[in-house]
């Protein structure tokens, strides 16, 4: 090669190097710039705290809007702010005596949110965050996962603020809804303002992001209550009282996190910590009220901490009363608590009390009669929806619900859809509900009750009002619409949602032999897979875990259980170790429904009355000793001969 080509072959390699660089850079960068918009914190916990902006109130509402958000929570916020970008008049009204939008998450002071992570990774590893659109966009302005709650509030005002179709109206003293002749139909809200004058107000539909559905309540709308929907009504998950721990410096911050990072479950990052599980060997001064758990800590911007660990139970939230003693049960426990951490944790030790939330974190009322109602399978299978506005991932939470009580990790899914049905609900037109309060059984509604998920119902709310205003259609009528859906779902992608079609692998328990048993279980909340889906649908069973979930399964038809399950272990020595039969586990089905046979005959019994299929016995492989997954089976073929339902 000569030196003129060889000076040139360098000159193109310096070059093409140059570029590469340069390439290598800006993706660098660019990257960089994507995790920390995503993840501010990450880059160095520095920030200092933010001064709460006064929100501009309107004094006097208009007598007319396009849309009337009804509750300044997350979803709230998210809803007007989508709705006023479709170009609608909104009106976002409180009657909640508030100074600030965010309410649980700014005034409940629950600084952390229970994310809902995609199955993909950023540029730099980390986890994408589920549905996007405004939630990430008000998620940009955090410090992380955990936040400084002046800084959540500051952030929603700050994107409400910029929407000049939106009229803020707060403490107005009551929400009424003005119901068309006959109650078919809302038309607007009478709204009693913080004079105790009242105003009548028009609009073309409302969306209720109010905690508890309580503007839909008054409206008509039917509602479960707790868990009705597994024959337990009076059953709720308990209410929290988030506190607030000052002096946690820097130094104490780096301690904690290393200690959560040592236990089995824990973690720390730099605003958020999960841990501290002998937090849970606390003895309250109130056992039957009370109870601690681990703690998870939201760091703030002034060296102070809130905790989301102390939990109240059997409190009626719609009550006055029960709401401030509950406050009052937190009042003489913290104290207590505070000087618990102070002598357990050396970390802890100059750590002190500061005060506790002015609203309780309440995780569940009213479950809402939706169009479709998200069932446990639905959730724990990642079903997609054809008509979903956006996507869940959180396990399915289910918190204690007595001081006696473990709480419960029904599931881990991957990514599932939220239908549009469940904000329809069923017999009144002119609304859509949004949080928790949606429509979702119980149990789903441990993992569907998160913050991101309200936001995105919230934002997939705002653009079906513009769509049924110019398509003159009710949001029922939308919602049965393969195209008017279809015409909402574009929309939300174009505002910067993903609400697209998925498929995923099927879990392995959805492919096991039984898995139609599996399902039945999951529906009457008898099964359990925790965190990694392990349902042990292929564990031995014994009379006693029999007895159990025959006892569990009366929920499904109680006038049928005449009878005593517990009498076929009565004379059972090692009922909890040995194994169990077909012949056994019929007798406690027929003990349980007061059927009278000896146990030799109690499985011809079930077979000659419905209650037992041929297709169940046949997959049975043992029936000497019986899996989980065969009496899952058994528990199928009794609801639907119980049931007449499959």
């Amino acid at each position: 090669m000569s030196s003129s080509r060889r000076n040139q072959s360098n000159s193109k390699g310096w070059l093409v190097l140059m570029w590469a660089l340069i390439l290598l850079a800006v993706a660098a960068g660019a990257a960089a710039l994507y995790y920390q918009t995503q993840h501010p914190a990450y880059s160095g916990h520095s920030a200092k705290k933010q001064s709460i902006e006064e929100v501009k109130s309107v004094k006097k509402p208009k007598d007319s809007y396009d849309v009337i958000v009804v509750g300044t929570d997350p979803e709230g916020v998210a809803a007007a702010v989508s709705a006023a970008r479709n170009g609608l008049s909104t009106l976002l009204v409180d009657g909640r005596n508030r100074d600030r939008l965010g309410g649980l998450m700014t005034l409940g002071e629950l600084n952390t949110i229970d994310m809902n992570y995609a199955p993909k990774t950023n540029p730099l590893g980390r986890p994408e965050v589920f549905n996007k659109g405004f939630f990430s966009e008000w998620y940009a302005k955090l410090e992380g996962d955990s936040f400084d709650v002046n800084t959540a509030a500051n952030a929603f005002y700050d994107l409400v603020r910029g929407e000049k179709n939106i009229d803020v109206l707060l403490k107005a003293q009551k929400i009424d809804p003005l119901v068309k002749a006959g109650g078919s139909a809302v038309q607007g809200a009478e709204i009693t303002l913080a004079d105790g004058s009242k105003q009548a107000v028009q609009a073309s539909s409302v969306i209720d992001a109010t905690q508890d559905g309580d503007f839909a309540a008054a409206a008509g709308v039917p509602f479960t209550f707790g868990r009705q929907d597994l024959g337990d009504p009076k059953s709720r998950m308990a209410v929290t009282v988030v506190f607030r721990l000052k002096h946690v410096t820097p130094d104490v911050w780096d301690k904690m996190s290393a200690r959560a990072k040592t236990e089995p479950g824990g973690g720390a990052n730099d605003v958020s910590i999960w841990g501290y599980r002998d937090m849970s060997n606390y003895p309250p001064v109130n056992k039957e009220r009370a109870k601690m758990r681990g703690l998870n800590v939201g760091r703030e911007n002034d060296d102070t901490v809130l905790i989301n660990s102390l939990q109240i139970f059997n409190v009626d939230t719609f009550n006055p009363q029960s709401v401030q003693e509950a406050f009052e049960i937190a009042n003489k426990e913290l104290p207590n608590v505070v000087a618990y951490m102070k002598t357990t944790f050396p970390e802890l030790a100059n750590v002190e009390l500061a005060g506790t939330a002015s609203e309780l974190y309440v995780r569940e009322t009213r479950h809402m009669q939706g169009e479709y109602r998200l069932n446990i399978v639905d959730v724990c299978s990642n079903a997609d929806q054809w008509d979903r506005i956006g996507f869940g991932s959180y396990p399915v939470d289910i918190q204690r619900t007595s001081p006696t009580d473990n709480g419960n990790v029904v599931c881990h899914p991957t990514q599932y859809a939220i239908p549009f049905r469940s904000l329809v609900p069923q017999k009144v037109d002119g609304l859509l509900v949004v949080g928790r309060a949606a429509s979702y059984d119980t149990l789903p509604h441990g993992s569907a009750r998160v913050i991101p998920t309200g936001m995105a119902e919230g934002e997939a709310a705002g653009a079906a009002a513009k769509i049924a205003l110019d398509d003159k259609v009710t949001f029922r009528q939308l919602s049965a619409s393969k195209d008017a859906v279809a015409k909402l779902q574009a929309q939300l992608n174009k505002q910067g949602m993903e609400v697209q079609p998925m498929t995923l692998k099927p879990a392995a328990f959805m492919e096991h032999k039984e898995y139609e048993g599996l399902k039945a279980a999951m529906m009457l909340g008898l099964a359990s897979g925790a965190y990694d889906n392990n349902f042990q649908l292929d564990v031995q069973s014994n009379p006693k875990r029999m007895v159990n979930l025959i006892l569990g399964s009366k929920k499904m038809k109680p006038d049928a259980f005449k009878g005593d399950a517990s009498a076929a272990i009565a004379k059972l020595e090692g009922a909890d170790k040995i194994a169990l039969t077909i012949d056994q586990a019929s007798y406690t089905i027929t003990q349980a429904l007061g059927m009278p046979a000896a146990v030799q005959q109690a499985q011809q019994t079930l077979v000659t009355n419905k209650l037992l299929t041929d297709a169940s016995l046949n997959l049975i492989v043992d029936k000497q000793k019986l899996t989980n997954a065969d009496t899952y089976m058994m528990i199928k073929d009794l609801q639907a001969g119980l049931t007449g339902k499959p």
